[in-house]
C-alpha cells in the first residue's frame, strides 16, 4: 500500500536528521526486572556438613528415634531467628517420639497469600541422609537466609517447613495440613516439595502435578540448557501428597532416588546408565561425600528463581550464569 511506502520514507528523514535511533529487543527483560540471586553453593555445603557432624555425634543418623533430628531443628533453627524469621516448633503427636515440625516465615508480603516450601529433615536410622535429605533441607534454609540477605519486595508471604518423620509415611506434613483450618489452607497459593535434590548419579525432575507451577521450574532449567522430566519415581511419596490431598497446588524437583537411570536419561543428562541414581539411597552411605557439586547447585539455583518468580513483587528475570 502507498501509505506504507510514505511512512517508511518520513521514517528515513526523521532518522536522517536524528541520527540513528537504538530500539530495544522485543525480548528485553523489563527495566525493573530483577534477577534472582545465586544461592550459595558453599552455604549449603556448610549446611551438609552441619547435618554429617550432628549425625556422627547421634550414633550415626538424624533420625527421631535419637537426638540427631532435635540437634538438626535446633541448628535450622537458630539460623533462621537470627535471620528476622518468625519460626514455630510445632509438636507432632502422631510422630515417631513426638518429634517437631519447624515452620518459618518471612514477614513481608501479603499474608493472605502464601508461598511455601518444605523438606524434610529427618533420616532414615541406617545412615545420616545427606542426600534424603540433608540436600532439600540445607537447599530451602539457603534460600530462605538468601530472601532474607537480599530483603525484596514481597508480593506473597514465604513460608518455610522442615518436616518430622517422612521416613514413617510423611507423618509430620499430615499432621501439619491436618491442623490447618479450612481459612488458613486456602490462604496457601502453592506448595513446593524438595526430597533429594543432590543424587551422586542424577537427573533432573520435576513434579508435573500443576502445569503452571512446573513451567517456573522448566523456564528456569531451560535458560541453562537442561531438559526436564516429569518426577514418577517420588509421585505420592513425599511430603508434597500431603497437601495435593488438601486440594493446595504442589511442585517440586527431585534428583532421583533408587530407580535405575535408563540408556537416554544418560545420554540426556550424563552419568551411568543401568545404575540407581542414588545407589546409597537409604544406607549408611548417604553422607557428604555422596553429594557431588553439580546437580545441588542447579536445583537450589532453580528453587530460588522460583521463590522470586513466584513471591517477588517486582519482575524477575533468569540470571545467566
Amino acid at each position: 500500500m502507498k501509505w506504507k511506502t510514505r511512512l517508511g520514507a518520513g521514517v528515513t528523514a526523521l532518522v536522517a536528521v536524528l541520527g540513528v535511533v537504538s530500539v530495544p529487543a522485543a525480548t528485553a527483560a523489563p527495566a525493573s526486572a530483577l534477577a534472582a540471586p545465586d544461592i550459595s553453593l558453599a552455604n549449603i555445603k556448610t549446611h551438609l556438613n552441619q547435618f554429617q557432624a550432628i549425625a556422627r555425634n547421634n550414633g550415626g543418623t538424624r533420625s527421631p528415634r535419637g537426638g540427631g533430628y532435635a540437634a538438626s531443628v535446633s541448628y535450622v533453627e537458630n539460623l533462621l531467628k537470627n535471620a528476622g524469621y518468625t519460626t514455630k516448633r510445632q509438636t507432632c503427636t502422631s510422630c515417631t517420639g513426638r518429634s517437631q515440625n519447624l515452620i518459618a516465615e518471612w514477614p513481608q508480603g501479603d499474608a493472605n497469600q502464601v508461598l511455601m516450601l518444605g523438606a524434610h529433615l529427618d533420616s532414615v536410622s541406617a545412615g545420616p541422609g545427606i542426600n534424603d535429605n540433608g540436600s532439600g533441607s540445607a537447599s530451602i534454609l539457603e534460600v530462605a537466609l538468601t530472601l532474607a540477605r537480599t530483603n525484596p519486595a514481597m508480593a506473597k508471604r514465604v513460608r518455610f517447613a522442615w518436616w518430622a518423620d517422612e521416613e514413617s509415611g510423611m507423618v509430620g506434613s499430615r499432621y501439619y495440613v491436618s491442623t490447618l483450618s479450612s481459612t488458613e489452607r486456602a490462604k496457601i497459593t502453592t506448595y513446593l516439595n524438595f526430597d533429594m535434590i543432590g543424587s551422586k548419579n542424577w537427573g533432573y525432575f520435576v513434579y508435573d502435578d500443576v502445569a503452571s507451577v512446573k513451567a517456573v521450574f522448566d523456564e528456569y532449567f531451560a535458560s541453562i540448557n537442561i531438559e526436564t522430566e516429569g518426577d514418577t519415581e517420588g509421585d505420592g511419596r513425599s511430603d508434597h501428597a500431603s497437601f495435593k490431598r488438601a486440594g493446595i497446588p504442589v511442585g517440586g524437583l527431585a534428583t532421583g532416588a533408587g530407580d535405575i537411570k535408563s540408556y537416554e536419561q544418560a545420554e540426556k543428562w550424563g552419568g551411568t546408565p543401568g545404575a540407581a541414581f542414588d545407589n546409597c539411597y537409604h544406607r549408611a552411605c548417604d553422607t557428604t561425600s555422596n553429594i557431588p557439586d553439580t546437580p545441588l547447585e542447579k536445583n537450589s539455583d532453580a528453587i530460588g528463581y522460583a521463590v522470586w518468580k513466584l513471591a517477588v513483587a517486582a519482575p524477575v528475570a533468569v540470571a545467566h550464569r
